[in-house]
């Protein structure tokens, strides 16, 4: 589904000129073969799996394609939030089997020197999805359809989870014979908090439903369908993009960081942070418009 259609209504003229600009830049500058980049609304970019003919399954270029794509949005001043979906029946079938299979058969008979490539490759897909994580910008996942396998892991990587009551969930490794190993196992259990189904979850690689992901925590919206899907999703991108990039930017390093480090030195690390950001032109531009009553424009970073 095209998002861009679904805000024009609510654009002045100036505005839509810009998006389109934009949209013509960001063709050229986010050019990739297994996702679709485009900028539905202003700050807004939607980064959209586009292999629907292998229901979206990840292969190396996909892993290759979303580093690259992720590196730059960190740093892009035009984007302030990204929205990430699957196009075609589902969000992703997870790992692409057939390059699964392909990885396994290295021609290498020493089993040390056939473990290190393969470690090379393990390294280079968690490098991967780790670029979500790092991606200054919220990354709100948009699901509908199956989410399966390395879609687990992806998702667990981003800021804010969306499904549809179509949507369908399953850690599925242990049915092709392996323990996830991009991420699943490390941030799934600190998402949700309920250790016992998450272990149940993994070891059965069962399928679990919208309610099931909503009760434990890993999404927290569920939609009717993938069109209000998509809807609730760039209004909630467009939303954190109209706040201050040094608020809000600031604030999920701020968490990633309390998530992996003890409350002392995650105040201490905030305290410093703070020492310089607040120093910013947002924080007065925040404060006039609050007596106001007016929307405040935010500089790009």
């Amino acid at each position: 589904m095209n998002l861009s259609k679904s805000v024009r209504p609510l654009l002045n003229r100036q505005n839509v000129n810009y998006i389109r600009q934009l949209s013509s830049s960001v063709e050229s500058d986010y050019s990739f073969k297994t996702l679709k980049v485009s900028v539905p609304s202003e700050f807004v970019y939607h980064v959209e799996f586009n292999r629907p003919e292998r229901r979206n399954a990840m292969n190396p270029s996909f892993f290759s394609e979303i580093k690259n794509c992720f590196e730059k949005l960190r740093f892009d001043p035009d984007c302030r939030t990204v929205l990430i979906s699957g196009k075609g029946k589902g969000f992703t079938a997870g790992l692409d089997l057939t390059e699964l299979s392909q990885m396994v058969s290295i021609d290498q008979e020493d089993v040390g020197r056939k473990g290190f490539q393969l470690l090379k490759i393990i390294e280079e897909y968690q490098t991967s999805l780790n670029s979500i994580e790092k991606c200054h910008k919220p990354v709100i996942a948009m699901v509908h359809g199956h989410c399966i396998g390395g879609g687990i892991d992806l998702i667990a990587a981003c800021d804010i989870r969306y499904c549809s009551k179509d949507a369908w969930f399953s850690v599925k490794e242990v049915d092709v014979g392996l323990a996830a190993d991009i991420g699943t196992l490390q941030r799934f259990p600190k998402i949700t908090g309920n250790d016992s189904l998450v272990r149940e979850l993994i070891y059965t690689a069962r399928k679990f439903t919208p309610d099931e992901a909503l009760k434990l925590g890993l999404v927290s919206l569920i939609a009717d369908d993938e069109a209000s899907l998509l809807s609730k999703g760039l209004e909630t991108a467009k939303l954190i993009a109209s706040k201050s990039p040094i608020a809000v930017q600031g604030s999920k390093i701020n968490i990633n960081f309390s998530r992996e480090n003890k409350i002392e030195d995650s105040l201490k690390f905030v305290a410093a942070w703070n020492s310089g950001m607040l120093q910013s032109e947002d924080l007065i531009k925040s404060a006039m418009a609050s007596f106001s009553k007016e929307q405040p424009t935010f500089s790009k970073l």
